[in-house]
């Protein structure tokens, strides 16, 4: 029964991974479905509500007798109806365009001019003849056609079985004619007779041409249809080109110190060097300036500097390519002064990536780990290498190209669950750190010759523990002389001990900025801060970033200045002149979303819980809170004045707010409410009176904000709105952004450029994109850039289009790019859409891109 029992366990562990990933994939597949599901609910429900406000005009014109059957050869749109039932009426039918795809308008009489027709006829010629043989022209009686629509023909072409022409009074049941137009062939379309027959509803569809030019796009799927602006003539001549412009990466902020050891060091040019996502940045301190070795495809994870202070090592992490295709990790040597690849080692032989590096001193070695915390050679013997990790320290041995090693013996003390770090000291010794907060000083103890066996070889062994700090010790450094700085977790303390390890003096890490002088450390945080400072001044921070997930990201609308806000809680505020953070608070949720006031004095945050905040900018104070539903916002955007805000939530919703005093204060204006799923971006037209908005389904609706906030059901009038800003990532004017095959969640985000002269794109591939505005062909030119580890988050631009502010999302760092002008010519011809003056403003030259940093705990004097 046991090994029948254990053969059923062992077979059952090895169908748990495939039944995971079966699971996983019908979850996928399920979510599909549910999304499919809510858009068709959606669709019918609308339907539905038309067809029930057509049901009561319809039963007030029963047929009584045949109907006439009308000839596509109408180049106007009619609707003659009743005037007792014009009130609130909308009218829908459905277009086919020249691939015979279905799609839904409508007209509805309650926001456009309203309809006063006395009376109905049915459509026919007016020189049609009655059974007596009569001559009689159209009827006199009041009609009135939709607003805007060109005026109706004078020959209709009849059917067979018409009869003569003839006035339907009111009450009488004669054929409701509804006639839909068209005066170019550009599109075709169905034109809608309704009548009842009993108690049926029935609809004739006879083809006839449509005016509107629309495109359409597919997502997972599902048909979204754009329409062309007026003064395109042929959308299939527009030629789309890259942009002249070009990023060049300009600063990097954040540190990777939250899950990373030893990665900080300071090179002999007065330069420190870290990394972060996969950038490593050499920081010159002084001079505040930096540089970037950008030649990492994934996350860097560790870092070491040759004996020589020149050429660098540094691995990363495994990762996947936008076709999901592998990237193998491996470690790159560089020089730092070029910032030239010397070689690359180890492809092919990792296969998660390489967690630490270390350089011999004497002959040219490098050795890499992958499952350690630590690795160094012996500075005073190259053949000795050391690691440390779970539970263990190894004591190897290098000869004749291979390895043997020995462990380290923890004998009476208490093992630890890690060792986290070690140094060797002026004696030879060895003294480790651990997560027992415990300084441990390892020896080699000479074999016992009386003994055989292993016994009789020499081994590692614990000479000496001393208690250093409360929590695990991060990291430790040796200095001149002998003395050691270690730095501990939990109590936030760096403290120097004598080189007999007696503690000689200790300073807490503190968030103040204090004047540094003197004799000076760098210190990398887990809170991702690089510190600079002296045991008698304390420490300031140097370089900073959020700890988690970012999101939320707000341009200032005439300073140089830019607000991230993530998972962390944290609100900073930046300056990209300086390349330093302004000013920080702490909130009570995650900040999601921000924008700023357009008179620049306070700043909107939206959190996760449908809470958001209105924050000073000069006493850091909030100064208003409200809370719309109980679920995330994902949006928040003034109005091109600042009259309105408009707030983008998770429960489907936008609110609409009156503001006031100079953005201190708001009240509820309205509540735009038609969307099936949640918000994800919105924009305002440039006088502020309407809405675009998407949502998570793919929608794009259009609202009247200044009358009401009522939706636009047909959105071919929006197709030459000119918008404030263009941020949502579905419309005619980005269509080319989107990849073949994009699953609907590839964009993040995206931003026009102020000069309207660019488009930037955040995607889920890590990757910032620079398209031509617009760019409204699929497949559309670019150039892409890389740098983040994680999905890109969100992007915008400066109030000068002087750079553009990139944020990673796990990655936590914020990247800021310099614009390049490739030439002197303007780019190519520019489509002439929208305004004109916005075209002839040119760009600026700098362009910058942000994200968020995280450090490791690193010391280095």
């Amino acid at each position: 029964m046991t090994l029948q029992h254990t053969g059923m366990l062992s077979s059952s562990s090895a169908e748990f991974p495939d039944r995971v990933s079966m699971m996983e994939g019908r979850l996928q597949s399920q979510e599909d479905e549910i999304t499919l599901l809510k858009s068709s609910l959606a669709d019918a429900l609308r339907r539905l509500r038309v067809h029930d406000q057509l049901i009561p005009l319809l039963k007030q014109q029963l047929i009584a007798g045949g109907w006439p059957t009308i000839r596509p050869q109408l180049c106007s749109f009619n609707i003659i109806v009743p005037e007792p039932y014009c009130a609130g009426l909308d009218i829908f039918f459905t277009e086919k365009d020249e691939e015979g795809e279905e799609k839904d308008l409508s007209w509805a009489s309650s926001v456009e001019e309203p309809i006063h027709p006395t009376a109905i006829r049915n459509l026919q010629r007016d020189d049609l003849q009655d059974q007596n043989g009569s001559t009689e022209s159209l009827s006199s009686a009041p009609q009135t056609q939709i607003s805007g629509s060109p005026a109706p023909p004078k020959d209709l072409s009849a059917s067979p079985r018409s009869g003569p022409l003839s006035t339907i009074l009111e009450g009488e049941k004669k054929p409701l004619c509804v006639v839909a137009t068209s005066p170019s062939p550009l599109l075709h379309s169905y034109l809608i007779a309704c009548f009842f027959g009993g108690n049926h509803l029935f609809l004739t569809l006879s083809p006839i041409l449509y005016a509107c030019q629309s495109i359409k796009m597919f997502i997972r799927g599902r048909p979204i249809t754009m329409y062309v602006p007026s003064n395109i003539q042929n959308y299939e001549d527009l030629r789309m080109e890259p942009p002249v412009e070009k990023l060049e990466l300009d600063w990097v902020y954040g540190y990777r110190g939250r899950d990373c050891r030893a990665n900080l060091y300071l090179l002999s040019s007065g330069e420190a060097v870290y990394f972060i996502a996969c950038v490593v940045v050499l920081y010159h301190i002084n001079n505040r300036t930096q540089r970037h070795y950008r030649k990492h495809t994934d996350c860097v994870r560790c870092l070491t500097i040759h004996p020589d202070k020149v050429r660098v090592a540094s691995g990363q992490t495994a990762g996947v390519d936008k076709d999901g295709k592998p990237l193998q990790p491996y470690v790159h040597i560089w020089d730092s002064s070029t910032l030239i690849t010397l070689q690359q080692i180890g492809l092919g032989t990792f296969e998660r990536g390489v967690g630490s590096v270390a350089f011999s001193f004497a002959v040219s070695f490098t050795v890499i780990l992958h499952l350690m915390f630590a690795v160094e050679f012996n500075p005073s013997d190259s053949t000795n290498i050391i690691t440390c990790g779970k539970s263990h320290i190894y004591f190897w041995t290098l000869s004749a190209g291979s390895l043997t090693k020995k462990q380290g013996i923890f004998g009476k003390y208490k093992k630890p669950k890690f060792i986290q770090c070690f140094v060797f000291s002026l004696t030879g010794d060895v003294l480790t750190g651990d997560s027992e907060g415990n300084i441990l000083t390892w020896g080699k103890s000479p074999g016992d010759v009386k003994t055989l066996g292993k016994g009789a070889k020499e081994t590692f062994q614990i000479m000496r523990q001393t208690r250093a700090h409360d929590g695990s010790v991060f990291t430790l450094c040796m200095l001149q002389g002998g003395a050691l700085l270690s730095g501990g977790g939990k109590d936030r303390k760096i403290i120097r001990w004598s080189a007999d390890l007696a503690p000689e003096r200790e300073c807490e890490v503190k968030d103040a900025r204090v004047h540094v002088n003197g004799e000076e450390v760098l210190v990398g945080t887990t809170r991702n801060a690089i510190l600079r400072g002296t045991f008698s001044d304390g420490f300031v921070a140097i370089v900073q970033g959020h700890v988690d997930e970012m999101w939320g990201l707000a341009t200032h609308p005439s300073q140089n200045v830019f607000l991230t806000c993530g998972h962390d809680r944290q609100v900073c505020v930046w300056n990209t002149e300086e390349h330093k953070l302004d000013w920080s608070t702490t909130l009570e949720e995650y900040g999601l979303c921000a924008d700023f006031c357009p008179n620049g004095a306070v700043v909107s945050v939206g959190l996760s819980t449908g809470r958001w905040l209105v924050l000073d900018l000069q006493t850091k104070e909030v100064v208003s809170d409200y809370t719309d539903g109980n679920e995330q916002l994902s949006v928040m955007r003034y109005s091109p004045d600042g009259s309105f805000l408009a707030v983008g939530s998770h429960d489907n919703f936008i609110y609409v707010y009156n503001v006031t005093e100079s953005g201190r204060r708001y009240s509820r204006y309205g509540k735009c409410n038609g969307h099936s799923s949640f918000i994800t971006h919105l924009d305002w037209s440039k006088d502020g009176k309407y809405v675009m908005s998407n949502s998570g389904d793919y929608e794009i609706l259009y609202w009247d904000v200044a009358g009401g906030c009522k939706l636009l059901r047909n959105r071919y009038e929006s197709k030459d709105r000119e918008w404030a800003s263009y941020t949502c990532v579905l419309g005619f004017h980005v269509m080319g952004v989107w990849l073949e095959g994009s699953d609907g969640t590839d964009i993040n985000a995206l931003c026009r450029s102020h000069s309207e002269r660019v488009v930037a794109v955040a995607d889920d591939f890590c990757k910032v994109h620079l398209f031509q505005y617009p760019c409204p062909k699929p497949k559309a030119p670019n150039h892409s850039y890389e740098g983040h580890g994680s999905h890109v988050t969100n992007v915008r631009f400066t109030h000068c289009d002087s750079h553009l502010l990139s944020m990673g999302g796990k990655d936590t760092c914020i990247l800021q790019w310099e614009v390049k002008r490739g030439g002197t010519g303007d780019g190519g011809e520019r489509m002439k859409l929208g305004t004109e003056d916005g075209r002839k403003s040119g760009i600026s030259d700098r362009l910058a891109i942000k994200g968020c940093v995280c450090m490791p705990a690193s010391v280095n004097a």
